[in-house]
């Protein structure tokens, strides 16, 4: 008996120094513990979801498996730990299946400690064991209630669950009645943060190496620069409102910050500077939508197709959506662009007794409007070409044909306003084919 307890005891000191918390800790109670093991996955594994449209995602972790554990008296010299076998992920037929292997496993070294023996066949031989191929079949929560109410039923490889009984030691952790991919893909996303954030980078521009816990990694490119830096950068880029230009500093590289990483390295005044400057620039895009002409207000407005009037949710002015005045049904616009026009050289003509009688009949404000507007839209016309995509007047100063729009930041040729890839825009320019070429 004291041979055994100096085995327990030995085996319990020695998962604890090869461990982490996160992954063994003991009982208080008795002489047992639990251990969270991570099985290892092939390459390029992958999850997929059934439905009208089957979706795959690259996995590198899966929620370990739960080997709960208590040693008996008589442990290790003649029985086995009694224990139970539990996954989120895993059915319960193919749990039973690595019940069984535990047992064999045990059988096969009767007499002598057991569980690093089963945690490393869970670890490293558990997924080849069960023949779990990749992709791994994920159902959503709505067919497993409705097709598969038992778990158990519901897995893509276990073969033998039909003729081998089920084991009362494997637990299915799952909950039938909520969906398993949101679970995994958070569970594989913060094993890979936990990872990253271990290793050590290089930043590419203050050239300092920090752990990854201290950087940031671009979702698309992988690129990683440390949090000081890349701070800096963004809390310059939102202070001058460009808040599409949050990108990767590596020349070339289209990445963009996610709003996560940009909230994670400005403060909250600035972020929420970013956040509505983004949301903005996403509405302008938006040919459906205008704003609010009342200074006060200048609320979005969701405007009707083929229809001219706009009612705002904010302040409930409904206005014209061309003259931006209220609306005034099937009737024209007063001041359209050319009588805008006509109306400022007929004033600006004007004797002094012509231009009161004039600001008496349309008002003060209305030809102050008048010649201001004509005059910009004058000027706008002779010196400003409209980007392609979103409409912005953009006015060339210098440099060759290719333009990047100040607001959407969208490449486009001046000679012609076609879109350029953002790739090699020059290859316009570059092309026999094209009409700028050469210019």
């Amino acid at each position: 008996m004291s041979d055994d307890k100096e085995a327990q005891e030995d085996e319990l000191l020695a998962l604890a120094s090869i461990y982490d918390e996160e992954e063994f800790h003991g009982a208080e109670a008795a002489q047992g513990g639990e251990v969270q093991v991570c099985v290892e996955l092939p390459l390029d594994f992958k999850v997929v979801t059934k439905g009208d449209k089957q979706t795959e995602y690259n996995v590198c972790f899966l929620p370990p498996l739960v080997l709960n554990f208590e040693f008996p008296e008589d442990y290790p010299s003649t029985s086995p730990p009694h224990y139970t076998l539990s996954s989120k992920w895993m059915t319960r037929a193919q749990m039973s299946a690595l019940c069984r292997r535990l047992d064999e496993l045990w059988e096969e070294n009767q007499g002598c400690v057991i569980l690093f023996t089963w945690i490393q066949f869970l670890k490293e031989e558990a997924v080849h064991y069960l023949c779990i191929k990749s992709p791994l079949e994920v159902h959503r929560a709505k067919s497993s209630i409705k097709k598969n109410p038992d778990p158990s039923s519901a897995s893509s490889s276990a073969s033998s669950s039909s003729v081998a009984p089920l084991d009362p030691r494997a637990v299915v952790l799952l909950d039938p009645r909520v969906d398993l991919l949101p679970q995994l893909l958070d569970h594989d996303e913060a094993r890979r943060q936990r990872l990253f954030d271990g290793k050590v980078f290089c930043c590419g521009i203050c050239f300092s190496e920090k752990l990854g816990a201290a950087c940031l990694c671009f979702k698309e490119c992988q690129h990683v620069y440390c949090k000081t830096c890349m701070s800096e950068y963004f809390q310059i880029q939102i202070k001058d409102g460009n808040v599409q230009c949050l990108n990767c500093p590596e020349p070339k590289c289209s990445s963009v910050a996610t709003p996560p990483q940009v909230k994670n390295l400005v403060g909250e005044e600035l972020f929420a500077r970013y956040d509505r400057l983004l949301l903005q620039s996403s509405l302008d895009l938006m040919a459906d939508v205008v704003y609010c002409p009342r200074v006060s207000c200048g609320t979005p407005v969701m405007v009707e197709p083929d229809s001219t009037m706009g009612i705002c949710s904010g302040c409930q002015y409904a206005f014209c959506t061309l003259c931006k005045m209220g609306y005034h049904g099937v009737g024209h616009c007063k001041l359209p662009t050319e009588e805008l026009r006509d109306l400022r050289d007929e004033y600006l003509a004007a004797s002094a007794d012509g231009k009161k009688f004039m600001e008496l009949r349309f008002g003060k404000k209305v030809i102050q409007r008048a010649v201001e507007e004509s005059f910009s839209r004058d000027w706008l016309s002779e010196n400003c070409k409209n980007c392609p995509r979103c409409g912005t007047n953009i006015q060339k100063v210098d440099g060759c044909n290719k333009m990047t729009c100040t607001s959407c930041k969208q490449y486009f040729c001046w000679l012609c306003l076609g879109v350029l890839c953002r790739g090699n825009p020059y290859s316009h320019f570059n092309n026999p084919q094209s009409p700028c070429f050469n210019q």
